[in-house]
């Protein structure tokens, strides 16, 4: 093995914390990446580990190298990146932020295909409801949902998210099905801890104009899937988008209410910093998106 490969290995044992788990994510065996350390702690002619049987530590010298490896092996991938964008090859490492809920449905199996039909591209992929600073925080891009506020970022939109108020059929038994989004004031609703409007929805009227409700009740959360399961049981009602209640409005756990009012024009984007020349990694993998929702599967619930 070349010099530089040994310095990756090392790299690699010291971002996982151990030989076994650099091995287990390089798929290789434990004592190949042994073998490797040693070998480049020969060719140096010092001890860049001090190994223990519960821990792995970096000696002063092991520090000091491994400080500018780092940045070496980041330049030398940037390098790479910067050749294939000439070629317009996508490769490298795609770091992308994913909303939970959506990420787990929608883009888990999308990002395996994506893998499958380019190995020459590593994704890493967070599950996130917050929203990353992408130029701070190091990431490629992000998948957003909802409305995209004003910022310097670049966005495309994927797909179409209508949203509306959700209740079970029991609910709407006990406590009649509202007619105005002024009814919520005396009806229980389940909040989302994220929105940016708080304790308030807004709703839109047939003029266009924006109508905030306040709201209020049972349960506040950061996951819409606690909301769903909450509304499931009549506890009060909840606003989604499409695709986290199709699945329970098809099966009849959940029906929509006050869709004529729901009009906030919400979207599925992808959002990524402003660049002169966007990364073919990140190009092709919107592209992917862009054809992957094309027709979308939540598409026939509002």
């Amino acid at each position: 093995m070349s010099r530089l490969d040994d310095i990756e290995i090392f790299t690699r044992v010291v971002d996982a914390g151990g030989f076994s788990a650099a091995a287990r994510a390089m798929g290789v065996s434990k004592s190949h990446v042994s073998k490797r350390v040693r070998a480049l702690e020969a060719r140096l002619d010092t001890q860049l580990l001090r190994r223990s049987t519960r821990q792995l530590d970096l000696t002063e010298v092991g520090e000091a190298f491994y400080v500018r490896t780092t940045k070496v092996l980041a330049d030398l991938q940037a390098a790479e990146e910067t050749v294939a964008a000439l070629q317009g090859r996508p490769m490298g490492t795609l770091r992308l932020s994913v909303p939970v809920s959506f990420g787990l449905r929608y883009l888990a199996d999308a990002v395996a295909d994506f893998l499958q039909a380019h190995p020459q591209l590593d994704v890493d992929m967070a599950f996130e409801d917050r929203k990353v600073h992408l130029l701070e925080e190091g990431y490629d891009l992000a998948i957003r949902v909802g409305s995209l506020p004003d910022s310097s970022l670049m966005g495309r939109r994927l797909a179409a998210m209508p949203g509306a108020i959700f209740g079970a059929p029991a609910f709407f038994e006990r406590h009649g099905r509202p007619e105005h989004p002024n009814d919520l004031r005396e009806l229980p609703c389940l909040l989302y801890s994220y929105q940016a409007s708080g304790r308030a929805w807004s709703f839109r009227d047939a003029a266009g104009e924006t109508l905030r409700v306040p709201v209020d009740g049972p349960l506040t959360t950061n996951h819409g899937d606690a909301l769903l399961a909450a509304a499931r049981r009549g506890l009060g009602l909840t606003y989604a988008p499409a695709f986290l209640a199709c699945a329970d409005v098809r099966s009849g756990a959940l029906a929509p209410c006050l869709e004529a009012w729901c009009q906030d024009n919400g979207a599925v984007w992808a959002v990524y910093p402003p660049a002169r020349h966007v990364a073919p990694k990140v190009r092709s993998f919107i592209d992917f998106l862009v054809e992957r929702f094309a027709d979308p599967p939540w598409g026939d619930v509002l």
